[in-house]
């Protein structure tokens, strides 16, 4: 059982291979059933350095999902991938709006395993009145 305390369980989601990601752009895929935007940032000059971030794909200023057609890059040495419509740039590790404290996108954990690029799905469970014993913990805690 899970307590309201413990941190949360989540899985692994298979993206595609790292192969399939053309240095320093970004794709989409659907995590669950919500919209990520995967980018594999990489220096060009030192094979095997590569680095992938996962946010949500929604452009919360333009509302269309299309982050992940964003131009990535650095700001003050922070991963960030521009909106390719109004060019709010998002930082990668976060998910914050780098242009406007106040909006923020779904970041996720990314990694790379055996060439695989793999999205951490967080496991939720939903409260509801006829699973007493889990509400009976939750509020015990």
């Amino acid at each position: 059982m899970i307590k309201a305390n413990e941190p949360s369980r989540a899985e692994w989601t298979v993206v595609c291979a790292l192969d399939e990601i053309v240095p320093n752009t970004g794709v989409c895929c659907l995590v669950g059933q919500k919209q990520v935007a995967v980018f594999r940032l990489s220096d060009l000059q030192a094979e095997g350095n590569d680095r992938v971030y996962a946010i949500g794909n929604y452009d919360p200023f333009s509302r269309a999902n299309v982050l992940s057609r964003g131009i990535v890059g650095d700001r003050g040495g922070r991963p960030k991938v521009a909106s390719p419509i109004f060019k709010q740039s998002f930082d990668l590790e976060t998910g914050a709006c780098m242009d406007d404290e106040t909006v923020s996108v779904p970041a996720y954990e990314a990694r790379i395993s055996d060439g695989i690029v793999e999205v951490q799905e967080p496991i939720t469970r939903t409260l509801r009145a006829g699973n007493t014993p889990l509400l009976s913990e939750v509020h015990s805690a």
